[in-house]
Parts: structure tokens; sequence; C-alpha cells
């Protein structure tokens, strides 16, 4: 098994996102390796055609509160000691993080495995699908399925 030393977590910016960034610091503190988060920032709305205000805007809101949960948690292990390189980039979220794996030369990508919906294929396309066949590197997928709205636990 070749070593893991740099290993990237894809962030689409949802309160799900969490669980794949504690298994990138879990990974992260096991094997020494450098972490790196990644945050596509995808706009949808730019597509020519589409006029849906309050849904941009609803959107905007909440990519800003998941922005924030996640700061926190990086935040609190950066005051542990562990270093976290945050890298922000704008386009199609397929093509900007393989850029981003062959420029940091990552050995392992880490992101979420749920099965996505309507509105995430709208948000963030069939990303899942196209990064699984086109990754050069190790990918970790992790299960953490959407909670049912009002359902208890």
């Amino acid at each position: 098994m070749e070593d893991i030393k740099r290993i990237l977590v894809v962030s689409r910016m949802t309160t799900y996102c969490r669980k794949a960034l504690h298994y990138g610091i879990s990974l992260s503190k096991r094997y020494g390796a450098s972490l790196s988060i990644i945050h596509v920032v995808h706009n949808p709305f730019g597509l020519e055609g589409w006029t849906l205000p309050p849904l941009e805007q609803d959107y905007s809101i909440l990519l800003k509160k998941s922005k924030e949960d996640i700061d926190a948690a990086i935040n609190a292990e950066r005051v542990k000691g562990l270093e976290i390189k945050e890298v922000i980039r704008e386009g199609e979220p397929t093509e900007v993080i393989l850029s981003v794996v062959k420029e940091e030369n990552i050995d392992l990508i880490i992101m979420l495995a749920h099965e996505e919906g309507r509105m995430e294929h709208f948000l963030f396309g069939h990303s899942n699908e196209e990064l699984i066949r086109k990754m050069p590197c190790s990918i970790f997928l992790v299960k953490k399925e959407p909670a049912i709205f009002g359902a208890e636990y």
C-alpha cells in the first residue's frame, strides 16, 4: 500500500460535508498526512436563461451558513495544532477538483457518497460519478445520508 501523504476533502458547502471533514482530520492525524479542503463555488444560476431570484437568495444563504459551520470545525482543529489548507475555487466542480488533485499531487480524496438528489444535480452537477471515473488517486467515500426533514432518530 502506498503511503498517504496528501489528503483532499471535497466540501460542497453543505452541513453533511462535516462528516467527510471529520474523516479527513482523523486520517490526516493517523498517517501524518497534509490535509486540504476544497470548496468549489459553482453558480448554477449564472446559466443563460435562468431567472430564479428567490431560489438564488436561498442558495446564497445556505452556502454562507454551511461555510460558517465548516470553518468552525476547521478552526477547532487548527487551535489544536493541525494545519489545514483551504482551497476555494470557482467553476465546474469535477474539472476544478481534478485540477487541484493534479496541482497538489493528492494521494487520497475524501467526499460524500450519498446519492445526489435533483436539487444537488442542479447545484453541483453529476460530480460524484464523474470524479470516480476520472480521479488519478484513491477515493474514500463517506456514507452520510441526509436526514429526512422532521424525522426523529
